[in-house]
């Protein structure tokens, strides 16, 4: 059957009718608001590359928590800046660490706040390398020791799930070990396993002060043409143990998150990463765009690609619109 007895156009014709087929809806549930922890007290420093976005003491990220939280998100994932770096990132496994205190802070002040923590060790290392450099590169197995340690300190802080972000081969399976060695059976792992090496993240780099010092990153993030070899990196990951998969970043790789919900069980995040946030930030305040509106047609898309989990710099903004009643 065809035009004129089908007409499309009959369920759209008002915001009633759109309502009760709309197929993708945003709900408070989907988002993860990151979070940037420095070293201090009452500091609050403005993040230039994104606007609304800042690195905060301890004390001031336990007060941002409780406008998160009261806004309507129940989950965070925090990113560390210590005082001082080192040449391996073992810093980061320190106990009384930058993101160790905030998770104490965090929970002891808001119990029911889920944390998440990048476990990472680009932040940490003066070279912005996510592990130690041998010959000018970064070595795997050393690394996910390191990492193994990070995981285990955060599990013995209060955190709710760990999220390795460092590209490494056989980390997953690697930190799952450690953590059921020592008990923590129920702490999910969220496994950045389909991470590209993407120019989309450099404000991230500004905000967390780590960017490379020499070279880049395309050595153990992934090459941009490749899709398949993605789908085999998310698999690779759920056999070691891995809980939820991550895309990273979401915009440019919607045919990816796709094709991982299409054929894994394991739930899904897409992490709309900092240059995607910014550009759109940007374009607003040019006037290029409305900012809103495409921030809710962009959410929008990754949770009809397929993504359980939206981490999104913009989580605030976007349950914010959706508690005035956005649709």
């Amino acid at each position: 059957m065809f035009f004129p007895s089908v007409r499309m156009r009959r369920l759209r014709n008002c915001r009633a009718i759109r309502a009760l087929v709309r197929e993708t809806v945003l709900t408070p549930d989907d988002f993860v608001q990151p979070l940037f922890i420095c070293p201090g007290k009452n500091v609050k420093q403005q993040i230039e590359s994104m606007p609304g976005i800042f690195r905060m003491s301890v004390d001031l990220a336990v007060v941002e928590c409780l406008k998160i939280r009261s806004a309507g998100i129940k989950s965070v994932i925090l990113f560390g800046i210590p005082e001082k770096k080192d040449e391996t990132g073992e810093v980061g496994c320190r106990d009384d660490g930058i993101i160790q205190q905030a998770i104490r802070s965090i929970k002891k002040e808001i119990p029911d706040i889920y944390i998440i923590t990048d476990v990472c060790n680009c932040e940490y290392t003066i070279h912005g390398h996510c592990g130690p450099l041998v010959n000018g590169v970064v070595d795997n197995d050393k690394t996910i020791q390191l990492l193994g340690r990070q995981a285990l300190s955060h599990a013995k802080a209060g955190v709710d799930m760990v999220a390795p972000s460092d590209m490494m081969d056989g980390r997953v399976g690697y930190i799952r070990n450690i953590l059921d060695r020592d008990g923590y059976h129920d702490i999910p792992i969220m496994s950045y396993a389909v991470k590209y090496a993407s120019s989309f993240y450099g404000p991230f780099r500004e905000a967390a002060q780590s960017a490379p010092g020499i070279g880049d990153r395309k050595g153990y993030q992934m090459d941009y043409s490749n899709s398949r070899e993605g789908i085999r990196e998310a698999f690779l990951d759920i056999e070691e143990g891995a809980d939820i998969i991550m895309v990273k970043p979401a915009m440019s790789y919607l045919d990816i998150v796709l094709k991982i919900k299409e054929n894994s069980d394991v739930p899904v995040a897409a992490y709309n990463v900092s240059g995607e946030y910014s550009m759109v930030k940007a374009a607003n305040e040019k006037g290029w765009i409305d900012g809103q509106k495409v921030m809710m047609e962009i959410l929008t898309s990754i949770k009809r690609a397929g993504a359980d989990i939206i981490i999104s710099y913009h989580s605030v903004d976007a349950v914010s619109l959706l508690a005035k009643g956005w649709y």
